[in-house]
């Protein structure tokens, strides 16, 4: 039973993985920024990859992977780690990790919408419903319409909600982009690939910038580096790699299903550590968002 729903497994483990790393990185993202936070957590996961991959496969860099590997999976980290996460992390600084992983949520809608647009994918009618729940239960919880006014506003910022989408878009890419470079090749090589990508975008940005000073100053911030080594050892270490090993053993719509649920399984979390006030409102929206995704694949 277990190798029979293994894919299915690992997606439920990426799911709790990211819960603990949006959490982790929104608490570092406060105290140094989102920039440093993004790039410390790369190294971070990049060395954890390369110390788990000496062990299980004798080598600590993917020197077996293909041209065609180091290509799709180059293409996927930059823009999965560098343009995605980068508004991501800055999401979570404007509207918290709670309403930006409602947002993510989207992420499989826009996968299955731009599989339509690119790859002339069909979209039957229960997809396009889909689409049409998940939006809606989002709109539920970012739209609020003051008492004695008949208009409706966001309840959040402009800015962040914009952000968490462009990281949205940016996680269907590179999930996209993985599933073509990888294969059969193994999860964790394949994460290091997109990683170190990852860290030679981030270096180019922080270059371009001028923020190396600032990124000196972060890593002396233990309490910071404890959250952020947390975030890294959960997110682009154990949450990426099981993401990968989902796609790999089951459908991606299914494993995008699943992992989707990280939206309702933030909820107590962010209740206890942040100690948001979540109204009825709110859980039920992230339900009716995480049921319209489901919608899509079953």
């Amino acid at each position: 039973m277990f190798e029979a729903h293994f894919g299915e497994i690992a997606s439920l483990v990426t799911a709790l993985c990211w819960t603990v790393t949006a959490i982790s990185f929104e608490l570092a993202g406060r105290k140094i920024g989102s920039l440093s936070v993004n790039f410390i957590r790369l190294v971070i996961a990049f060395i954890l990859i390369g110390i788990f991959t000496t062990f299980t496969r004798g080598m600590f860099l993917p020197f077996d992977a293909t041209g065609h590997a180091w290509f799709w999976l180059s293409i996927s980290g930059i823009i999965g780690f560098v343009i995605g996460d980068l508004f991501l992390f800055q999401a979570f600084v404007e509207i918290g990790s709670r309403i930006s992983m409602l947002i993510m949520a989207c992420s499989p809608p826009i996968t299955a919408l731009l599989g339509f647009m690119i790859m002339n994918e069909r979209l039957t009618l229960q997809e396009m419903i889909g689409m049409f729940v998940t939006v809606c239960g989002i709109a539920l919880v970012i739209l609020v319409r003051k008492s004695g006014e008949k208009k409706v506003q966001l309840a959040h910022p402009v800015k962040g909600l914009i952000f968490a989408f462009l990281g949205a878009v940016g996680q269907s890419l590179g999930l996209i982009f993985s599933k073509i470079g990888m294969g059969d090749y193994n999860a964790f090589a394949a994460t290091q690939i997109r990683v170190i990508f990852g860290i030679i975008g981030f270096s180019i940005v922080f270059t371009i910038i001028r923020r190396w000073s600032k990124l000196n100053s972060a890593v002396r911030n233990i309490d910071a580096m404890k959250k952020v080594s947390i975030g890294a050892f959960f997110g682009p270490f154990l949450g990426v790699s099981f993401s990968l090993l989902a796609v790999q053993y089951t459908e991606a719509g299914i494993a995008s299903t699943i992992m989707a649920i990280v939206p309702v399984l933030i909820i107590v979390p962010s209740i206890i550590i942040f100690k948001e006030k979540v109204s009825l409102k709110e859980i039920f929206g992230a339900v009716i968002t995480v049921s319209g995704v489901a919608l899509l694949f079953v």
